[in-house]
């Protein structure tokens, strides 16, 4: 595994990979094909498979590895690929890493099992890490660092930079304070990109990091691009004026609809023609009535 290429193609926008669904609740792999060519011809490096977006709560143990090696298949190596965990122990982490390198994942975002915070220690997350990284390159995030509390997260971080090698990068997801200190500490090492909004990635980009998940580049990746280029750049008005003018309304808007964020974004890709609106239930799907509302707006804001 090429290290040096994983890390660049996680320096850029990152689409993450929603798990499309037929009416009926089966995965719709024709669609999660398409949406993979539509990534890489948007210009895409890595395609990221999280345990949010690509709906773990909603599959098996058995599912999450078949649209795992899917994912891989469609890439055809043009692409990073990035797995994820589910909320496993550390045994069944190693065993999914095992099963990732031989399916041809280049990195594996790992996530621990969680009750409260008690339930980890700055050595157990450590250790359980460490033991992941033997196997394959491992991304580490911040709201699995902050599982513990912040202080004992910050002091897990600061020890994974300094003795497992193996771990080259951090999405971010807590915001604020604690993933400002993350891309301080491990900036050098790591590469870290924002998960979520431009404005997120707005507000680390100062402090080093170097990419961010891009919602928009996986329908209409021209507006990721803009963002990008002045980004690169380093024009951070213009940056601004394309989150004032395109994210604030889209996520706003997005956030109001039943089912929130994601009912949206699977009825947005069903309006650009990658994939239907359907989630398995019991998760919401959006009615015909809410699909011609997102119709209308995305039409009046020129993103359809």
């Amino acid at each position: 595994m090429d290290r040096d290429r994983i890390k660049q193609s996680l320096a850029s926008p990152v689409p993450s990979i929603r798990i499309p669904f037929d009416a009926e609740g089966n995965i719709d792999f024709a669609a999660l094909s398409a949406m993979v060519e539509f990534d890489i011809g948007a210009g895409s490096q890595a395609l990221v498979l999280t345990a949010g977006d690509s709906l773990y709560p909603l599959l098996t143990e058995a599912e999450i590895s078949q649209v795992t090696k899917s994912v891989v298949e469609y890439a055809r190596g043009r692409a990073v690929v990035a797995a994820c965990t589910g909320w496993w122990n550390t045994r069944k982490c190693v065993e999914f890493a095992r099963y990732c390198r031989e399916v041809g994942v280049d990195i594996l975002m790992t996530l621990a099992s969680n009750w409260y915070p008690d339930c980890l220690s700055v050595p157990t997350m450590v250790e359980h890490f460490a033991e992941v990284a033997r196997h394959i390159p491992v991304m580490a995030n911040t709201a699995c660092l902050h599982y513990p509390g912040k202080v004992a997260g910050l002091a897990v971080a600061r020890r994974l930079v300094k003795e497992v090698d193996n771990i080259i990068a951090a999405k971010c997801d807590v915001q604020g304070e604690f993933d400002r200190k993350i891309v301080l500490l491990a900036k050098d090492k790591w590469t870290l990109f924002a998960g979520g909004s431009k404005q997120f990635h707005l507000e680390l980009h100062p402090y080093g990091c170097q990419g961010h998940m891009s919602t928009f580049i996986t329908f209409k990746p021209e507006i990721a691009q803009r963002y990008w280029k002045a980004i690169r750049q380093n024009n951070l008005g213009a940056a601004a004026e394309i989150i004032e003018r395109y994210d604030y309304p889209f996520f706003n808007f997005i956030l109001s609809l039943p089912g929130g964020f994601d009912a949206g974004i699977h009825g947005v890709y069903e309006l650009f023609g990658l994939a239907r609106r359907w989630r398995r239930k019991p998760f919401v799907s959006l009615a015909d009535a809410d699909l011609l509302k997102l119709k209308d707006f995305l039409v009046e804001r020129q993103i359809l």
